[in-house]
């Protein structure tokens, strides 16, 4: 009998005991790269749900990181020698996401310590790019830096520091910038709840960019046919030269 007693307890007690969950959704799971293609506006939103359903009155922390697919990059240092521009060094990292954006309710040194950021790689100076060369570490912290303001001039690494809109600390929504020249492939919207610090929840939905019409046929024309895909370029090439110089000798 006593165990039996004991039984809305113990259930009382696994129930209050749940864990928090985060419930994410996304404006668009695909995005298609056409000739007008101007970039697009990633809408991700959703909503805290919180162990037997009690609102904290402390508002938590939400950081989403949207990231492409990852490829190695070399970087490239030039200097001027003996009048001529010439590579004189390079550091080739070996996981450099084609894509990377974060957005925060506040800043990200603010809502965590740098151990748990560089955990979760959240903020574009704690990415895990992996340098594979035999530079110092000054060097290539050097030309890492140097990586990431070279990807986020062309906007395809950003950091948007309070862009995380939180309301009544349950539902939240942000917006991500999509650029134009933003690679296809396969990508990752990454949620993280963050309370006092400490991650307590996260979430990742799946998003695809992709080529569609004419692009896609070229596309998938270099990827899977590539010989032909070379013979084409130069018939087209040679084509366009013909008219070009049969034009040129009617004028």
């Amino acid at each position: 009998m006593r165990r039996l007693a004991a039984l809305p307890a113990l259930w009382l007690a696994l129930c209050g005991a749940a864990p928090t969950v985060l419930i994410t959704d996304l404006s668009q799971s695909r995005i298609d790269i056409n000739t007008t293609f101007k970039g697009a506006d990633l809408l991700v939103f959703g909503a805290i749900q919180y162990p037997a359903g009690t609102v904290p009155d402390a508002a938590p922390d939400i950081a989403i990181v949207v990231r492409g697919p990852a490829e190695p990059v070399t970087v490239r240092r030039k200097e001027r020698v003996a009048g001529i521009w010439i590579n004189t060094e390079a550091v080739r990292f070996e996981s450099v996401p084609g894509f990377y954006a974060v957005a925060t309710t506040r800043p990200i040194d603010a809502i965590a310590d740098d151990r748990i950021t560089a955990i979760y790689e959240i903020g574009t100076g704690n990415l895990q790019l992996s340098p594979a060369s035999s530079a110092s570490e000054d060097k290539t912290r050097s030309f890492e830096r140097g990586l990431i303001a070279s990807k986020a001039r062309s906007g395809l690494f950003a950091e948007e520091p309070g862009a995380v809109t939180l309301t009544r600390n349950v539902l939240y929504r942000a917006r991500i910038a999509i650029p134009s020249a933003v690679p296809v492939g396969e990508y990752a919207a990454e949620i993280h709840l963050i309370d006092k610090g400490r991650v307590v929840a996260s979430s990742s939905t799946p998003i695809i960019i992709g080529k569609s019409g004419f692009e896609r046929w070229i596309y998938v024309m270099a990827q899977e046919q590539s010989l032909l895909y070379g013979l084409a370029a130069v018939a087209a090439a040679l084509v366009a030269g013909w008219i070009a110089s049969v034009v040129t000798r009617r004028l």
